[in-house]
């Protein structure tokens, strides 16, 4: 298969979708990679290293004219124009938050795979994992950041100092984000309050953290309360493909402390905080009801090296089951069946539907 790796456009987007190790691991298997110049720099991958391993230097077209194109981030609507009925597309989209790009790719007929809808058996969704435990640290640290008072927030520090007690961490979802949070504002010194759903969840997190965080059901009367003594609140929340609910709403904000601050980490699936807008790097927050909004979509693109590496542990060896087989690894891997969200004008994930109010179809039925 003619495999293509075009440079990421979104802004201040540093990932690149496959390192040279995978590269020579794709062309050792026959297939012909074609790497847009220029695609790794961000993360420290030079085109030297690409063509020693085995991938050919193209410009933007040819790389999105290749039958499977692999990606980090969904298409942006400079890239709407490359998108085909005879394409492959793989990559995160998180549909359910971009109409616009849910439409370009039903015009357009591609076949989309969606990292972030990849699931197991058991649950678990193995490429949406590495960047979650990515975004999850971030969102602590970059947190603290924000708090600072030449930053915007209320001046104060996680941990606290002998005398003075440390900031208040409230983390609205127990999963893997939240997990890895909670991880970097316990060992900060913060007092740390995870919020979830699930009663097994707060049981195995009161667990593993052996009580050094507070665990509480997730309720609005509970999040009612909770934000108001909040410092910092990390929005951690996924329902799997679709949007995210909103737990926190505008008219809470007002009971919230001057220059407290929020980092929502659903805010690609629309986030779940009612005053949440995606924002880039290079204009990270705003503020409403002064609480400063982090709201960057794209988090683990500020820390590349570390983060592309991370994502090609997991993506690889689906990429070559699809560049081996093409849709037939659909039909026969029902993980990364899941991960199909549009064929050939259909849209194939039902909650992208329920989200906008269009037909959907299964999988199975879309390439039968």
């Amino acid at each position: 298969m003619i495999i293509g790796i075009p440079k990421e456009i979104k802004t201040l987007e540093n990932r690149v979708s496959m390192t040279p190790g995978a590269v020579e691991s794709l062309a050792r298997r026959g297939h012909t990679v074609l790497v847009e110049s220029g695609a790794g720099l961000g993360s420290g991958l030079s085109d030297a290293e690409y063509q020693a391993a085995g991938a050919k230097l193209v410009n933007a077209k040819d790389a999105w004219a290749a039958q499977m194109v692999i990606k980090v981030k969904e298409p942006v609507s400079a890239e709407y124009k490359y998108l085909r009925d005879d394409l492959l597309l793989f990559t995160y989209l998180h549909l359910a938050a971009d109409r616009p790009q849910t439409d370009a790719l039903l015009k357009s007929g591609t076949t989309s795979v969606a990292y972030e809808t990849v699931q197991k058996a058991d649950g678990s969704l193995p490429l949406l994992m590495p960047m979650s435990e990515v975004a999850g640290r971030m969102a602590t640290q970059v947190g603290a950041h924000y708090l600072e008072k030449t930053q915007g927030g209320r001046g104060v520090i996680l941990g606290g100092v002998p005398g003075v007690p440390p900031a208040f961490v409230l983390i609205l979802g127990g999963g893997v984000v939240g997990t890895n949070a909670a991880k970097v504002a316990v060992g900060m010194g913060a007092r740390v309050m995870i919020m979830d759903l699930s009663h097994s969840r707060l049981q195995y997190l009161d667990d593993i953290f052996q009580g050094r965080l507070i665990t509480m059901a997730s309720t609005e009367p509970n999040i009612r309360e909770a934000v108001k003594r909040a410092d910092l609140v990390v929005g951690a929340v996924l329902v799997t493909g679709a949007k995210a609910p909103r737990l926190v709403t505008r008219d809470m904000l007002s009971t919230m402390k001057e220059g407290s601050v929020i980092v929502d980490v659903a805010v690609d699936q629309g986030g779940c905080v009612e005053t949440i807008k995606a924002t880039t790097h290079d204009h990270p927050t705003y503020v409403v009801d002064g609480v400063v909004h982090y709201g960057v979509a794209n988090m683990p693109g500020a820390v590349p090296r570390t983060s592309t590496f991370a994502l090609v542990n997991q993506t690889l060896p689906y990429a070559m089951k699809l560049a081996d087989k093409g849709l037939e690894a659909l039909r026969e891997d029902p993980s990364l069946l899941k991960g199909l969200n549009t064929h050939k004008g259909k849209l194939t994930y039902k909650a992208v539907g329920e989200a906008f109010g269009i037909d959907s179809s299964s999988p199975e039925a879309a390439l039968a």
